[in-house]
């Protein structure tokens, strides 16, 4: 019974957050700490999340609506993907300082985004070693597939 009240006193978020992949190794209590590094934002539809060319700060969760991945200013003839709960974008920006955002994100309906910063990624690995290592192992596996399906994609391009 107990477990019963737990569940329902889970924040969507934290719901969302158990869903996925990137998450799916950590226990409850591990996932209660990176829930307490996230930052919530709310965009109304057709607000740009950011735009391709800025900074890379942060990796983001589609907690609620869906956003629009897409080249800068072109919504429509632009338009890449779209993302919904539970799907992640700006991965890039967790590991490099640098590198400018390829694309351009804008709300495709008013959204929840839940934000892991760098720094708190970065902090998270000096508190939480464990935890951070397992968050970084899911991630390096996201990124693998990425690699596969993009290359599957260009080489049914390439004649």
């Amino acid at each position: 019974m107990l477990g019963f009240l737990h569940r329902r006193m889970e924040t969507p978020r934290l719901g969302t957050l158990r869903q996925m992949a990137l998450f799916s190794t950590l226990s409850r209590s591990e996932l209660r700490v990176v829930d307490g590094l996230l930052h919530d934002r709310t965009f109304l539809k057709g607000e740009i999340v950011f735009d391709q060319g800025e900074e890379g700060q942060a990796l983001h969760v589609v907690i609620t609506g869906s956003v629009l991945i897409c080249r800068q200013g072109e919504p429509e003839t632009g338009r890449l993907t779209q993302i919904g709960p539970g799907g992640m974008f700006g991965e890039l920006a967790l590991l490099s300082e640098d590198a400018p955002r390829a694309l351009q994100a804008r709300a495709a309906e008013d959204c929840v985004l839940a934000s892991l910063s760098r720094g708190d990624l970065e902090s998270l690995l000096e508190t939480h070693a464990v935890i951070a290592s397992k968050i970084l192992l899911e991630f390096t596996r996201h990124l693998g597939r990425l690699l596969i399906e993009r290359s599957s994609w260009a080489d049914r391009k390439t004649p």
